[in-house]
């Protein structure tokens, strides 16, 4: 059952992206006037289908994928010297053609998180120049000497950086020195040190160790254990414990790992009246690692909101372009082998991902597919022979030169990216065994 759910799921989230980046494709043919022959949903042989004018709407065997194809779409073939072929067409209408695909997807990334942003947006405090609110030991950031409750004044190339603003700094820079700008905690002292996010081998991205000094807020209280008993509430606002102040939910974590059981003093607010109480945690193994809990789910305040279309638009495009910033800077640590690819997730870890989304709700499962989508939409761009980027490549070089490509390049180059694009698949595919296969 849990396959065939998986399925499910990845054929509704890739069905929605192949539907829309073809339609880009087949709009912008048509509006050229050439002449599609079939838009397939899938590869391989026919299905079912309808034809409507001279388009054969099909669905085809094979349903991981989809294609527009359009009359005289290779040079070499008959239907090329048709005034409505593709190769026909002017260099810069053929251009469009292409790009119009992830240019789609671009469209319906920026759309599903604007329409999300309409309904709830999670507001919270953009704080500049923000705190460290926690440094794990003989991490980067411990070994670059940061301390809690330093203050980030610029990281690289960026002046008073939001929390977002470092994070994408982070994700993207593994195993490469960082310039961070402090000022000094208890001091206005100022000082530049050199951080190196070290690679994270399970989710390939670059990791410092820190975190943000956050209001630690109790979500829920789970029955039964010690913050029940000690009387903790939803709402109460964690601020101490044994005297150390808490401004990160892992320093809190930190603290009861260290106690081993031990009796923890917890300070907290609730009702602007500060208050103490004695906790003991609890040992716990969860996925195969134990832990000392008392019985709270933690979280940062956050305020959500409703965002007229306009402010929601507005946000939604700073959240693709940040996402879209993560992307290249993963795809550059990838080729300056900073980076490792195993990361790169395939179609058996994207099905198992977009049930998760789908059992937690709408909101879950529409930011995964705009966050699909702005993935694929970059993935295309990419000027690799056979993906529309690569295409593009060619159409630019052949207007700088003013003349086509021989048949034999374009071949050649058509073949090189067939390999290329097969060993990525197999390599994807290989990738994804590896973990969700035991051992």
């Amino acid at each position: 059952m849990g396959v065939l759910e998986n399925v499910w799921w990845l054929l509704v989230l890739i069905g929605v992206m192949i539907l829309i980046h073809e339609l880009g494709h087949y709009w912008a043919a048509r509006f050229f006037d050439v002449k599609v022959e079939a838009f397939s949903f899938g590869f391989g042989p026919r299905l079912f289908g309808f034809k409507r004018g001279e388009t054969d709407f099909r669905f085809s065997l094979f349903l991981f994928g989809g294609y527009v194809k359009m009359a005289g779409e290779q040079a070499g073939d008959e239907s090329a010297a048709d005034p409505r072929s593709f190769q026909a067409k002017p260099r810069w209408q053929r251009l469009i053609v292409v790009a119009a695909g992830p240019i789609m997807n671009i469209v319906l990334a920026v759309a599903l998180v604007t329409g999300l942003y309409t309904v709830r947006f999670p507001k919270v405090p953009e704080v500049k120049q923000p705190v460290i609110g926690f440094v794990k030991e003989d991490s980067a950031a411990a070994k670059a000497g940061i301390k809690e409750g330093d203050r980030v004044l610029a990281i690289e190339d960026i002046q008073a950086p939001t929390w977002e603003d470092i994070t994408v700094k982070e994700i993207a820079a593994a195993n490469r020195a960082v310039p961070v700008l402090l000022e000094r905690a208890g001091t206005k002292a100022e000082e530049v040190v050199q951080v190196t996010p070290v690679l994270d081998e399970k989710n390939g991205i670059g990791v410092i160790g820190w975190s943000e000094a956050m209001p630690v807020q109790v979500a829920s209280v789970e029955p039964g254990m010690e913050a029940e008993r000690a009387g903790l509430k939803k709402g109460d606002v964690l601020i101490a414990a044994d005297g150390q102040p808490v401004r990160s939910t892992l320093k809190l974590h930190e603290i009861m790992k260290l106690s081993q059981g031990k009796p923890v003093e917890l300070t907290y607010v609730r009702d602007k009246q500060e208050q103490k109480v004695q906790v003991s945690p609890q040992q716990r193994t969860i996925d195969g690692q134990t832990r000392w809990l008392i019985g709270v789910r933690l979280e940062s305040p956050v305020t959500l909101v409703s965002l007229s279309i306009p402010d929601a638009f507005r946000e939604s495009v700073k959240a693709n372009t940040r996402n879209a910033g993560l992307i290249f800077g993963f795809l550059k640590g990838i080729v300056e082998r900073r980076m490792s690819p195993k990361s790169l997730e395939g179609p058996i870890r994207i099905a198992q991902i977009s049930t998760e989304a789908a059992r937690e709700g709408p909101t879950s499962f529409i930011s995964l597919m705009a966050m699909v989508s702005l993935n694929l939409a970059i993935f295309n761009l990419l000027p690799v022979p056979i993906l529309d980027g690569g295409v593009i490549v060619l159409l630019l070089i052949e207007m700088l030169m003013r003349r086509d490509l021989s048949l034999t390049v374009k071949e050649a180059v058509f073949k090189v990216g067939f390999v290329f694009l097969m060993m990525l698949v197999v390599f994807v595919l290989y990738n994804d065994l590896t973990k969700v296969l035991p051992g």
